[in-house]
């Protein structure tokens, strides 16, 4: 089901939704209150619903629905700052993921969005989410065939944006500081803070991706900042890492880790997608391990797909500590079991264990 009070933004997205395998829109609405009247007739597997409606907003129609009929739920949003921030809060209030809303654009960047849409929609389908009542709901029901599979579409190699080493393993580190790197997608902004919360205000340095359109992640670094005992920001070109500083990787834009010196900084550059997304975890993972190697600490957190299977190996390999989590605390448990798969994870554990544990590392 697509919300929205736009009536192009109704037919763009239902002419996209309906190229996507095994996807059709089922029914659409103009507001809430022609939503709800659909739902009486009808209960889609997932429901887009605009941030912005003026008889009631999104985030006031979210709350309602996710107590009185709880559902995957994508939040299309505008680019504006306000846009952003309203999707952000919606994703702490049980929305699964944000999707940009389509504008004019070049046939490339509509490709993406089209890609990404129908990448979130089918995280959203077989994801387990969090109602308002705390309780974990699977959004797929036993008797509904799974998803067609993310086809190999645009998923290039992190050999792209960053080769690897000649030799194959990690530059000797000349620098004692220690990195915390952190990979996720659906279901990732959750896990993050709860990751971020429990860390003190001396923490070593920690560098971020999250998938997530351009223009939200500002708005996602702000949020954590305000909860978060570390200073957490979106990244910029040549940023220093520094102790107690949390650096989120902006949308639509690779992260590289670099060493200058005695200290870590970041590169932040376009370039195409890697493992279908930009930012790439793959590329994150590949730059930690060449510039920090046993000095980091690498995590991979819920997400569907394989963005940073591939390179959490040559970040363990580097000598790093890295950790996938568990299946039961994920909400798509896609990433960390394809790290797990590749042989790239030291240890899995439950989402409220991780932070400990790489405070124990950290800190021998």
């Amino acid at each position: 089901m697509i919300v929205d009070d736009s009536s192009t933004a109704r037919r763009i997205l239902t002419d996209i939704v309906n190229r996507g395998q095994n996807m059709e829109v089922t029914s659409t609405a103009q507001d809430p209150f022609q939503a709800v009247a659909e739902l009486k007739r009808n209960t889609p597997d997932v429901m887009i619903l605009d941030v912005e409606m003026p008889r009631m907003d999104g985030i006031t129609f979210l709350k309602k629905l996710m107590i009185q009929h709880p559902m995957p739920v994508i939040m299309c949003s505008s680019h504006t700052e306000e846009g952003s921030r309203a999707s952000v809060e919606c994703l702490e209030n049980g929305a699964i993921d944000i999707i940009a809303k389509p504008r004019a654009a070049t046939k490339e960047v509509m490709h993406e969005l089209e890609m990404r849409i129908h990448d979130v929609i089918r995280s959203a389908a077989i994801a387990r989410f969090r109602s308002r009542s705390g309780s974990m709901i699977s959004s797929r029901p036993d008797h509904r065939p799974p998803p067609a599979p993310i086809t190999p579409r645009a998923k290039l190699s992190p050999d792209e944006v960053l080769p690897p080493l000649r030799s194959g393993v990690a530059q000797a580190p000349i620098t004692p500081s220690k990195i915390i790197a952190i990979g996720a997608s659906t279901g990732g902004t959750d896990a993050i803070k709860v990751f971020l919360d429990a860390m003190p205000a001396n923490s070593p340095g920690v560098v971020i991706v999250q998938h997530m359109p351009e223009g939200f992640t500002a708005s996602f670094a702000s949020r954590l900042d305000s909860s978060s005992p570390m200073k957490v920001r979106e990244a910029r070109n040549g940023d220093v890492v520094e102790n107690g500083v949390a650096l989120v990787a902006p949308g639509s834009h690779h992260m590289m880790l670099r060493r200058s010196g005695n200290r870590y900084t970041v590169e932040v550059r376009d370039g195409p997608l890697v493992s279908r997304h930009r930012p790439s975890v793959d590329i994150l993972f590949r730059s930690v391990a060449q510039s920090a190697g046993k000095n980091a600490v690498g995590v991979i957190m819920t997400g569907m797909g394989d963005d940073g299977a591939t390179c959490m190996k040559e970040l363990r390999d580097s000598g790093a500590f890295t950790i996938a989590q568990d299946r039961e605390s994920c909400v798509v448990f896609g990433m960390p079991n394809e790290a797990i798969k590749h042989g790239g994870v030291c240890e899995t554990l439950p989402l409220d264990k991780i932070s400990a544990r790489v405070l124990a590392k950290i800190t021998r």
